[in-house]
């Protein structure tokens, strides 16, 4: 099987994003604590971004706050503390906040680290939330994050070096009377300026024991520039670490939050059991995005949820020539939430009609076979892939508030049958189910991009809601039409990011995929 890897964003995508909830979740992982550090040093920049708001672009100024150690030794983790990301906010952006209606603020932030030794190279995402905070009257916004960042392992001697990029604000809005706004998020994507101090270097820690190969301290050494970060993706290897093209091993990067419980873990149990036992093919990953709701002009966040996958074994047709082959590869997989074939409940807010706040508890069940199906071609240099996963899944809605208060629907409130999209071999596929698509391409030695079932990556796709059904009040008043008029309909476009795959039937689990009760480590975060 080929090795996993993990997609890096690169540059900042030069728009705002909105989502009726904004959730955010950090990657789990054990991380070994690091010893014999000689001395620590102090972070402390102000770097210069440009930053998109509504009303267009808007200067910021970032400052990084963290320690380090000075030196560790080799295959030593080096772990970063007491980081903070301090955020000023001009006031043309804070107006545009509050032309949304919004009174209150709470911020995640993610700041993109390129991580470098020599010519190796690999990158971290730095995560922090802050607190809930006013809006002030006038003047600027600061904001302060905090948060657990992921430790760096330098695998030979010699300086490495960390460097500020892209940054990316997550921000949720609440009204004066304590209700979401419309939209109740915005993401703010911000590029670091030219003009930060030495490129953007936060800090540089050397590797290995006095008398080797370390670099001096106070050269720079490999920083990465601009391009050397930008659309990097991880090697084979290790999970968010680049490929050398020089024989050098890149850093390795460890996500920093504690393992601990699934609720510890932002994330619910994804672990086979007696029910669901373990073959000798069996993966398990967690997946997460957004869905949009054409019709409330909004879009709900699905938080990462469980599936239990039975990979096949890839077919390989050769051609005549032998110049090349087609791969093929039929998997099947099943949602898992505390034994049954569903994902958790999910809430999101929405404007019904376009002035009432509407809040709907929602479930997606499964209700038959889940199958993943791969097709590619190689030419033993280049391969490209195309996957789709097709589940018939009904969405059930256990729960509505309408304006702040409960509106009973039954338990039996649910699309009369599974959401459908366009099925591109309806012969071979019939039925309603849900098809989103996902597509890698790989050069040999180089690293993938795109969708792999091993590895994750982005699925795609677009969804008819049918009509609802089984919805009624207490009192016996049917609200089927209700909801139907409010939601269902065609066009809706969704995006689920699926993380790494853990696969639980290896002899010894790999630790940069599994957990040590054989759960994924790798927790995606939702896109836009």
């Amino acid at each position: 099987m080929t090795r996993p890897r993990t997609a890096v964003r690169g540059t900042a995508r030069r728009r705002v994003r909105s989502a009726a909830i904004a959730a955010f979740v950090v990657l789990a992982a054990t991380v070994p604590a690091a010893a014999g550090a000689a001395g620590t040093q102090e972070v402390d920049v102000a770097l210069p971004y440009v930053c998109l708001f509504p009303s267009g672009e808007q200067s910021a100024t970032v400052r990084v706050s963290a320690g380090l150690p000075e030196r560790v030794a080799t295959g030593e983790p080096i772990e970063t503390g007491d980081v903070t990301a301090t955020v000023e906010l001009p006031e043309p952006a804070v107006a545009d906040l509050a032309a949304l209606g919004a009174a209150d603020v709470r911020a995640a932030t993610r700041l993109e680290v390129g991580i470098a030794q020599g010519e190796a190279t690999a990158e971290a995402t730095w995560r922090g939330e802050t607190e809930p905070t006013a809006l002030p009257g006038t003047g600027p916004l600061t904001l302060t994050a905090t948060g657990d960042v992921p430790s760096v392992t330098g695998q030979s001697a010699g300086e490495l070096t960390m460097t500020a990029g892209d940054f990316s604000l997550d921000l949720s809005l609440t009204a004066a009377d304590g209700n979401p706004t419309d939209p109740a998020a915005v993401t703010v994507d911000c590029a670091r300026g030219e003009a930060a101090p030495d490129g953007g270097r936060l800090a540089a820690v050397r590797v290995g024991t006095d008398g080797g190969t370390d670099a001096p301290t106070g050269a720079p050494s490999g920083t990465p520039s601009p391009s050397d970060t930008s659309g990097r993706q991880p090697d084979e290897d290790t999970q968010g670490n680049s490929a050398d093209r020089q024989g050098e091993r890149a850093p390795k990067v460890t996500e920093s939050a504690p393992e601990g419980s699934a609720g510890e873990r932002a994330a619910p149990t994804c672990k086979y059991d007696e029910k669901y036992p373990a073959g000798p093919m069996s993966l398990n990953a967690y997946i997460t995005g957004y869905a949009n709701v054409n019709k409330l002009d909004g879009a709900a966040l699905v938080p990462p949820f469980c599936t239990l996958i039975t990979q096949g074994e890839p077919q390989f047709e050769f051609f005549p020539d032998f110049s090349g082959a087609t791969i093929t590869q039929h998997s099947t997989a099943d949602l898992y939430y505390q034994q049954r074939k569903q994902t958790p409940p999910f809430r999101a807010t929405f404007l019904t009609f376009d002035f009432t706040p509407t809040t709907a508890t929602m479930v997606l069940e499964q209700t038959g076979p889940m199958t993943i199906d791969s097709h590619g071609t190689t030419d033993f240099l280049f391969t490209s892939t195309d996957t789709y996963v097709r589940a018939p899944v009904v969405l059930r809605v256990t729960s509505l508030e309408v304006n702040g208060t409960p509106l009973n629907v039954g338990k039996n409130c649910r699309t009369r049958t599974s959401l459908t999209s366009p099925e591109p071999d309806p012969k071979k596929f019939p039925g309603d189910h849900l098809v989103l698509h996902g597509r890698g391409e790989q050069t040999t030695g180089q690293p993938a991009t795109g969708y792999l079932l091993l590895s994750g990556g982005p699925l795609t796709g677009e969804v008819t809601v049918p009509a609802f059904t089984g919805c009624s009040t207490a009192s016996g008043e049917n609200l089927d039409r209700l909801l139907t008029a409010s939601v269902s309909g065609p066009g809706n476009y969704v995006k689920q990011i699926q993380g790494q795959a853990c696969f639980v039937s290896a002899d010894v689990l790999n630790p940069d995929e599994c957990t040590e009760d054989a759960q994924p480590r790798k927790i995606p975060v939702a896109e836009r």
